[in-house]
């Protein structure tokens, strides 16, 4: 009676086999997804909002621009340049509140001030602000003087 038992047959077998082979195939992907989101997170800002208000008593202008940080890494921005230039080459006539580098976390905005001396441009004067990150990337903004 033994000798008449038969294993599994063949056809059994083999879905056994794939069937074990495409779980440890999904296993594997979601284990190497899981490793390369370690290596790709980015940094990405977005301007949502800027603004220019002339201070009529002084003459100056203030500058208002707000970062917002939508990427999967922490942000930092290292300096900023205005009509391509870095704000030590204007000598303390612009201002930028909160000082940088600043980090920019995950999800978070940071608003930035920037005090402009009114000598150094009239109104209607379009600005090219750009935000330079550690990450080396540019974040341009194009903001017009009242």
């Amino acid at each position: 009676m033994i000798r008449n038992k038969r294993a599994l047959s063949p056809v059994i077998a083999t879905v056994i086999l794939v069937a074990v082979t495409i779980v440890v195939a999904v296993a594997v992907a979601y284990w190497m997804g899981g490793i390369a989101s370690l290596y790709t997170r980015f940094e990405r800002i977005e301007v949502t909002k800027w603004y220019a208000v002339k201070d009529e008593t002084s003459g100056n202008y203030t500058v208002t621009i707000e970062l917002k940080n939508s990427g999967s890494a922490d942000a930092t921005m290292n300096y900023l340049l205005v009509n391509g230039r870095p704000l030590e080459d204007y000598n303390g006539n612009i201002t930028i509140t909160p000082s940088l580098p600043a980090a920019i976390q995950i999800g978070k905005s940071k608003e930035f001030t920037i005090e402009i001396l009114g000598s150094l441009y009239e109104a209607g004067t379009t600005l090219d602000m750009t935000f330079h990150s550690a990450a080396g990337k540019n974040y341009p903004q194009m903001v017009p003087l009242p």
